[in-house]
């Protein structure tokens, strides 16, 4: 049987059949997240995805940290850069200093309507993506500090207590002695080498990274890790590394997963490792605080952070920005902020979402997981707040090669450290002459 509709009826189904469906405002993320932070990443922007019609956040992974930033630069240059790029806490005098390149996320939010209150995010990692005149320039996305991990189960058969890592440096030294004898070949190992030894290390001991508070206070900073209290602290670490106590596993996070392994018992890394020992390692793992040397006045003070934030480039339009914003927004919600500190092991962005874990009985259940937090709330001064330098990425290269000739044996500590100072400063002078304003 056929049947037959009126003229009027087949006019309008013929019409909403041509009309496109409302499209949805794409808006490109460029990332350096990989393995099981990657899946958070992707999933952060499925689930903001699903809650809402209007906006489809696409994450794209562009390798490491310094390839994405680099890669980012590039596509701003050419015309075609991401709406968002996920950039780490080296470059972003860099991208201070790429004013064109970039619009503050403060503004960013305001111009689409949205409250923006800055005060609500951790001060010492807000801080530290605000500009001198207060203006928040990037959204504090994954901020980590480094922390102190071990293997509880290779201290149990090293005769070490499980529950009482070492605090201090000196006691680290006799933990890994214990480790060897134990027949650990690998006792204690760091990744990050210049932000876990020589940045954080410098904040956690309220002495000076680089002058001019370390950066903070203007691009005509100077390099200052060549006190004698750096120079006995690498000095410390090469006669580890002599005694096969402290192996060097490799530049930015190559080391971890050593630890995550089990090849190596100690580790000086990112809190944000958590989330990877976590989920792979078949060994019971613990997290101690940064250790410093007793003897040093001040100390502990705090330690610095690392991670990275989210910046939003330039050039895109009103439409796209309020997409963004509205990402942002959603990271920003406690129970979503809260969610993903819980998973990684980042800092908590917010005040708020700090309170609903710690309501919710996670740092009870996760013992450890709160040292990151307590390390990082504590009171700053001028020489702790973080470093802050232009070129700061050639200037850790820099470091990882002098300070490879160091632990190869073929330096001394102090040749190294003055080496790296005056070379790095070098390059602090290039940044200085090409920002002059």
């Amino acid at each position: 049987m056929k049947f037959k509709f009126p003229a009027l009826a087949v006019a309008a189904a013929a019409f909403f059949a041509a009309a496109p469906a409302q499209a949805q405002t794409e808006i490109q993320w460029w990332h350096s997240m990989g393995g099981a932070l990657g899946e958070w990443v992707n999933d952060l922007a499925k689930d903001f995805n699903a809650s809402q019609k209007d906006y489809k956040v696409v994450p794209t992974f562009k390798g490491s940290y310094a390839e994405s930033m680099t890669a980012g630069i590039a596509a701003y240059r050419g015309g075609n850069a991401p709406h968002m790029i996920q950039v780490f806490e080296v470059g972003t005098a860099t991208m201070m200093a790429a004013k064109g390149a970039i619009v503050p996320v403060a503004q960013v939010m305001n111009q689409a309507g949205l409250k923006f209150d800055p005060s609500i995010y951790v001060p010492a990692v807000a801080g530290y993506y605000t500009a001198p005149n207060g203006q928040m320039l990037s959204y504090p996305f994954n901020s980590s500090t480094p922390v102190f991990h071990y293997n509880k189960d290779a201290f149990k058969a090293a005769g070490l207590d499980p529950d009482s890592p070492p605090k201090t440096w000196p006691e680290v030294a006799l933990a890994a002695a214990k480790l060897k004898a134990s027949g650990h070949k690998c006792p204690f190992t760091t990744s990050w080498i210049s932000w876990t030894q020589l940045e954080s290390f410098s904040a956690w001991h309220n002495v000076l990274y680089a002058t001019k508070n370390n950066g903070f206070g203007g691009t005509d900073t100077r390099l200052a890790f060549n006190s004698p209290l750096h120079v006995r602290h690498v000095e410390n670490l090469a006669n580890m590394a002599k005694s096969g106590l402290f192996v060097y596993k490799g530049r930015e996070n190559k080391a971890d997963a050593t630890f995550v392994s089990g090849e190596c018992a100690m580790i000086t890394g990112s809190s944000a490792l958590s989330g990877g020992v976590k989920r792979n390692s078949k060994f019971a793992a613990g997290i101690g605080t940064l250790p410093y040397y007793p003897d040093v006045p001040g100390a502990p003070q705090n330690t610095v952070i690392g991670g990275a934030s989210i910046w939003v480039m330039a050039g895109k339009k009103p439409e796209e920005y309020k997409g963004v914003a509205h990402f942002l927004n959603y990271l920003s919600k406690p129970e979503v902020a809260a969610a993903s500190h819980q998973r990684t092991g980042y800092l908590p962005v917010t005040k708020a979402s700090f309170d609903l874990t710690e309501k919710a009985g996670f740092y009870k259940q996760n013992p450890g997981y709160d040292v990151s937090v307590n390390q990082m709330v504590r009171k700053t001064t001028d020489k702790s707040r973080g470093v802050r330098l232009g070129n700061f990425v050639q200037i850790r290269t820099i470091i990882d090669e002098e300070l490879e000739g160091v632990w190869q044996g073929n330096k001394q500590a102090k040749e190294a450290l003055d080496n790296a100072v005056k070379r790095g400063n070098e390059q602090l002078e290039r940044f200085q002459k090409a920002n002059k304003s």
